[in-house]
Formats: structure tokens, sequence, C-alpha cells
């Protein structure tokens, strides 16, 4: 860092990012990503890093993005809940950074649950 600029810069993207984290309203959509350290083993971090880039490149503004601790499903992880206005909830598992796209096109978006890529899915 240079300059004072910069690091308004860097300050503003940080901003940007934290009320990615922390807006919250009456239709808002939720997503948690379990970020205990069996799913940050899985890798959870790029996996909540990527849903974070998806819903700022598209600018979603209803969807909030946060982390939580244990679900209780370690064999599942990295676990990603999914929180829709009127209550209901998906559990996404075995998530990857490459799922994420589908997962906000498909269900933050067009509210259509990616089917083979919950818990569901894989209990079968």
């Amino acid at each position: 860092m240079k300059s004072l600029a910069e690091l308004q810069a860097i300050k503003e993207k940080m901003q940007n990012k934290v009320s990615l984290r922390a807006t919250e309203g009456e239709e808002t959509i939720r997503v948690v990503v379990g970020m205990a350290t069996c799913g940050i083993a899985a890798g959870a971090r790029p996996v909540l890093n990527a849903f974070l880039k998806e819903i700022e490149d598209r600018h979603l503004n209803n969807i909030i993005c946060t982390q939580t601790g244990c679900i209780g499903i370690c064999r599942y992880e990295p676990v990603v809940e999914v929180i829709m206005p009127d209550g209901s909830k998906t559990t996404y598992v075995k998530m990857t950074e490459d799922k994420v796209a589908r997962v906000v096109t498909e269900h933050l978006v067009n509210n259509k649950v990616v089917q083979e890529y919950t818990i569901g899915a894989y209990e079968k």
C-alpha cells in the first residue's frame, strides 16, 4: 500500500463484502456456510468466497451470505444451508466452488433447488 487512496479503495471493497454478510430484511435469502474446523478442512473457505463473489458480481441485493460453526454432519462437508424468506431450508452437501454458480443461478435466482447437491440425494 503506497497511498491513502489505496487504503480507501481497500476499505470500500471490504465494506461491500461485509454488507453482503450483514444486511437482512423481509425478502432476504440467507446462505449459511459451515465453517467449523471440519468444514474448513474440507474446503468451505473457497466455497464461502465463491458465494460472496457470485452474489457481488451479480448485484444480488436480496441475498446475504454468512458463516456458522459446526452444522453437525461432518461427513458431508462442506455444508451450505439456503434459507428462503418463507423459512424453508435446503441443505447442500459436498459443496465445491464449481457448484456455487449453479446453486446461485437455479436456486437463489430462479427458486429451483438443485436436487442432486442436497443432503437427500446423498443419503439415498
